[in-house]
């Protein structure tokens, strides 16, 4: 038997080194393909998180409009009442004081005129 060769060795070792290149060659694209696996799961369960959340955002934005409705109603009810307890108010000062009263109006009445007037001129 002889001896192998420096030339063989080599051969022998880079043979050797193509198979391993290969392998890692070969796992590297396993690894590759897992995690673009792994990503793209985990960007389809964000895509539906996403939709959810958005979804929740619509449905939560319609009961507020379907609500306002309601508000608005309740706001207009409170100044309509605010509006006739003015009134009250009013027509009690006015069976109370209706001299007074009258010249309130009198004198508001005067000073709207004037003022009416005075606009004119310029």
């Amino acid at each position: 038997m002889s001896q192998p060769t420096a030339s063989d060795s080599f051969k022998s070792n880079l043979g050797e080194a193509g198979s391993h290149l290969k392998s890692a060659a070969s796992a590297a694209g396993d690894a590759i393909k897992e995690a673009a696996g792994v990503a793209g799961d985990e960007l389809k369960l964000g895509k539906a998180n996403v939709k959810a959340e958005l979804a929740d955002g619509a449905l939560s934005g319609i009961a507020a409009a379907e609500v306002s409705g309601a508000a608005a109603k309740e706001q207009m009810d409170a100044l309509m009442d605010k509006g006739r307890d003015l009134i009250d108010s009013a027509a009690e000062l006015i069976r109370e004081r209706p001299l007074v009263s009258f010249g309130a109006a009198f004198a508001a009445g005067w000073i709207i005129a004037k003022l009416a007037r005075s606009g004119g001129d310029k």
